[in-house]
């Protein structure tokens, strides 16, 4: 097991002259450099670097970037993400587009100066899947580069560097961690010439994640596989039965056949994930109405956790973006998320059962 370095300095042979190359910790440690080197190996990228949070992690690739670069995006990213692009770094320069990356004729059709196309795929919250392959193609008809938040997804279930992606995010928090008690993110390159800039502006901007954040964050890396089968199979089976229900509207999961990118998250997941979206026909007020019944599905943000989670995107996790741009990418006011855990599956549906009769 990897040692908790929790050290932040280190003795020098001489002036500047660090032993081992090890001089402070915001630079170098070792259970940081263990999580970061097993992200890279999971992803199939050149080198890695772990953060405070996946929100760290992205704006660190940003400050890579230069005033006047354009970045095209997902128009339906998580709220924290449009808020970093759309309200904090257009302020410094950056030119941001968002574009419906799941209509083949927006991909092809990206401005000529593009630098960068950010993907979220399954997004988040509406789980639209972006197909990796036509994306890596457009990009590069432009000369711009590709990075895809692989959150929802995790390296168990695809792996957007084989497709020819150039970073893969991570908001470590969620299921790579997986217990619900530790934030941090991840940024893989599948280039080994992007090491030096983005660890300069890493270590620039003090972003790493604490020691002991990268050492429960390992921890938890160790179980992935055998908890992302189990979101996997509970997720799957409520949404077949939420979608067979009189009182659910809508259901949104990639895994159910009707689902409008459904062949392309065949194609390129090995499975469909464990968060499921759905609703309700009296909107808001009904959906308010069900997240106070459910006992097991807790009513909180965040999600990828062992434990089940429910919310409502609109007030809560998607709240900085404009009612308005929330109505036109389809983020319903009555929208409901589930993170679906790796309780026992017929006790969760139970759960949904008895709040949805209630409502």
């Amino acid at each position: 097991m990897p040692p908790i370095c929790m050290t932040s300095t280190y003795v020098q042979d001489a002036p500047g002259k660090p032993r081992n190359g090890f001089e402070y910790s915001r630079t170098q440690n070792v259970t940081r450099f263990a999580l970061q080197d097993a992200l890279t190996e999971m992803e199939g990228g050149a080198c890695g670097f772990t953060f405070t949070s996946g929100m760290a992690a992205i704006h660190t690739l940003l400050l890579t970037l230069k005033p006047g670069d354009r970045i095209v995006a997902a128009n339906d990213l998580y709220g924290g993400t449009h808020r970093l692009f759309s309200k904090v770094m257009s302020r410094f320069g950056l030119i941001f587009d968002f574009i419906d990356t799941t209509v083949p004729e927006q991909l092809e059709n990206l401005p000529a100066d593009t630098r960068l196309l950010y993907l979220e795929t399954p997004s988040n919250p509406l789980l639209n899947i972006t197909c990796l392959e036509s994306a890596v193609a457009a990009a590069r008809k432009v000369g711009a580069e590709v990075a895809v938040d692989n959150t929802f997804a995790t390296p168990y279930l695809q792996s957007p560097l084989q497709f020819g992606a150039d970073y893969v995010i991570h908001s470590t928090t969620k299921y790579i961690a997986g217990h619900s008690d530790v934030v941090g993110g991840a940024l893989i390159a599948r280039s080994e010439k992007k090491k030096e800039d983005i660890w300069f502006h890493q270590n620039s901007a003090g972003t790493v994640n604490s020691p002991f954040d990268a050492f429960l964050t390992l921890r938890g890396l160790r179980t992935l596989h055998v908890r992302m089968d189990r979101h996997c199979q509970n997720a799957g089976m409520l949404a077949e039965w939420l979608q067979g229900h009189s009182k659910v509207e809508r259901v949104i999961y990639p895994g159910l056949k009707n689902h409008p990118q459904h062949g392309v998250a065949k194609q390129q997941m090995r499975d469909f994930g464990g968060m499921v979206g759905f609703e309700l026909p009296g909107g808001m007020p009904q959906a308010t109405d069900l997240v106070k019944h459910t006992k097991l599905f807790a009513l909180a943000e965040s999600l990828g956790g062992v434990e089940s989670l429910i919310e409502l995107p609109a007030p809560m996790t998607h709240a900085s973006v404009p009612p308005e741009q929330r109505q036109a990418i389809g983020i319903a006011d009555g929208l409901v998320r589930l993170s679906v855990g790796i309780e026992d599956g017929e006790d969760l549906r139970r759960d949904l059962e008895l709040a949805l009769e209630a409502v």
